[in-house]
């Protein structure tokens, strides 16, 4: 129990965090481009990156605090972040081709359920 409150906990402030970040990221610009995303995705990457070698290294974590930190605090900032740091395991261990896979089978079919789910709106509420 202590475990899911840790990640519930966390993914709270990832959150927050991911809504102040974004926001403060996207004033830097004028245009359309979604820069504060863009910037929360980048740093989200970054951060899983550094904390999954450091706590499979050096830093011994207890693992409620691991998930707190990677599923919790890392999944509410972005999801992005799992997403690249799979791709990389993927091509860590050899397996170019399902990183591949997983890169373009993530972004394709993500990007097209999003267009599905928007047409099934429309046409179910008239949006």
């Amino acid at each position: 129990m202590a475990k899911l409150l840790l990640i519930a906990a966390g993914g709270a402030a990832g959150a927050v965090l991911r809504y102040l970040g974004a926001g403060w990221g996207q004033s830097l610009t004028t245009g359309p481009f979604p820069l504060g995303t863009l910037l929360v995705n980048i740093l989200g990457c970054l951060l899983i990156g550094f904390l999954g070698a450091a706590f499979a290294g050096p830093i011994l974590v207890r693992e409620e605090y691991r998930l707190a930190l990677l599923v919790g605090f890392l999944g509410g900032f972005t999801t992005f972040s799992t997403f690249g740091w799979e791709t990389f395991l993927l091509l860590n261990d050899g397996q170019k081709w399902r990183a591949l896979l997983n890169l373009l089978a993530s972004n394709v079919l993500g990007v097209a359920a999003v267009w599905i789910g928007y047409r099934m709106a429309q046409r179910w509420y008239g949006v």
